[in-house]
């Protein structure tokens, strides 16, 4: 592997991603406010938040990457829910239409930084009220944004994914590297010696 990586989130499913990607970066999760500004639009805001995760803990001269992950619903941001009763609105929202999953993405190499901001169209079936208690109730959505998990239970419930699937989990690997490309940074060989 070429550089040591800082992968400035908590979030378990982005680390999965860069780790079956050959990556092993060091985790530090980033105290950054993730409120949305007054009139802010969710693309400019996945990116802000992307930007200002990676600035709270990657200083320059290392290599490190952040992201953001909103869901949106005519012009709607949804955060992650945190309780029951906001989880069932949301996913009530989401039930038998199409929405948007924007993901904010930065990195950093050296003392160069490059951000972008990818959108996937996710759609879902018609979904029933005990299926969404049942769901609600497993405790998976509270701490996903848009109250589900592509990658877990919420994952039945979709029935078309119009982009990036790993942008929906919580990282576009592919523009993530295209970034990274740009200020020079080479990523690991995948296992086997391909190169990504």
């Amino acid at each position: 592997m070429s550089g040591h990586l800082v992968l400035a989130s908590g979030s378990p499913r982005r680390l999965t991603i860069l780790r079956d990607a050959g990556f092993e970066p060091e985790v530090r999760v980033p105290p950054v406010d993730e409120t949305p500004l007054a009139g802010e639009e969710p693309s400019a805001m996945v990116q802000r938040l992307a930007l200002a995760k990676l600035h709270s803990v990657v200083v320059a001269g290392e290599t490190g990457l952040a992201a953001d992950t909103a869901v949106v619903v005519d012009g709607e941001v949804f955060g992650k829910p945190l309780v029951a009763d906001r989880a069932h609105e949301m996913l009530r929202r989401l039930s038998g239409r199409a929405h948007e999953v924007v993901g904010g993405i930065a990195v950093r190499h050296g003392s160069h930084d490059a951000a972008g901001v990818v959108t996937t169209r996710v759609s879902f079936r018609e979904l029933s009220d005990d299926e969404i208690r049942v769901y609600v109730a497993s405790g998976e959505p509270l701490d996903k944004a848009g109250g589900y998990a592509i990658q877990g239970g919420g994952g039945r419930f979709v029935t078309e994914v119009d982009g990036c699937r790993d942008n929906v989990v919580g990282l576009s690997l592919g523009a993530a590297l295209e970034l990274f490309s740009i200020l020079g940074f080479q990523p690991p060989s995948r296992p086997g010696g391909s190169s990504l």
